[in-house]
């Protein structure tokens, strides 16, 4: 279930991959990228890594699906948005946020860079956020070192100041932060979103909506009123419903002779 919403802004820079409307019970790969740059391009650069990931993804064996191949497809985006740099010199660049979800039959993938963000949550759980990826942003720095307090961070000037981002020629790439799972269950949740869904809809919020009883278009419907409501920015999220859990992991029990 998608959100890819222009919100408070006068244009969308914000990209999702399906496009709205057009990811099924089959699709096994999801991003959402949020861009920067305003005229200078923002929505290129997230329209651009979200096609070149589905483009260079398209035709894979899922089941195959590794890290390596995300690094190559990452390394594949970067390339395309030096290419689509109009001036290689400019020190004000187009960028984009970048959140990624790949499922198989066997593990899930997801990665980040910026202040875009990927939870995995299970309603059922006393603490139902199993995993919530850190932003690369100034005020979680700010945060980390005890400078601001989490709630000081909600209203901080400098909460929009991101550490690292995808932009085109750079000198040293930044690389995403990369997590796999096993420990996935019927019933659990993965929730993209841009920053634009997070001035709205805090952590309380995403569970308390995805604890309703009440159909998963019901549930993105609740946070995209939520944010249509308040949000200044654009607003994009892809929410994935987990029908069918992973396997439990086993691990082989291995045997020794004591020896004397």
């Amino acid at each position: 279930y998608a959100l890819n919403e222009i919100g408070g802004r006068s244009n969308q820079e914000d990209s999702v991959f399906p496009l709205k409307g057009e990811a099924n019970e089959s699709t096994r790969l999801f991003l959402v990228c949020d861009g920067m740059g305003g005229h200078e391009n923002g929505e290129v650069a997230s329209g651009l890594v979200c096609s070149t990931f589905g483009n260079n993804l398209a035709n894979i064996d899922h089941e195959k699906f590794t890290v390596e191949m995300f690094n190559n497809t990452l390394a594949a985006a970067y390339d395309a948005l030096d290419r689509e740099d109009p001036n290689p010199e400019s020190t004000r660049k187009m960028g984009t946020t970048l959140t990624f979800l790949h499922l198989n039959d066997h593990e899930v993938v997801v990665a980040h860079m910026g202040d875009s963000r990927v939870y995995h949550v299970r309603p059922s759980e006393r603490n139902p956020i199993l995993y919530q990826s850190s932003d690369h942003s100034l005020v979680n720095e700010l945060v980390r070192a005890e400078i601001i307090t989490p709630e000081e961070a909600l209203t901080h000037p400098r909460r929009n100041v991101i550490t690292r981002a995808m932009q085109p020629n750079l000198e040293t790439r930044y690389p995403a932060d990369v997590r796999t799972f096993n420990d996935v269950l019927a019933g659990d949740y993965f929730f993209l979103c841009s920053d634009g869904v997070l001035e709205t809809i805090t952590n309380d919020i995403l569970v308390e909506i995805l604890r309703r009883d009440v159909s998963d278009a019901d549930k993105i419907e609740a946070i995209r009123e939520l944010c249509a409501a308040s949000s200044r920015d654009n607003f994009s999220a892809y929410l994935v419903p987990v029908v069918e859990g992973l396997p439990p992991v086993v691990h082989p029990v291995v045997s020794a002779e004591l020896v004397e």
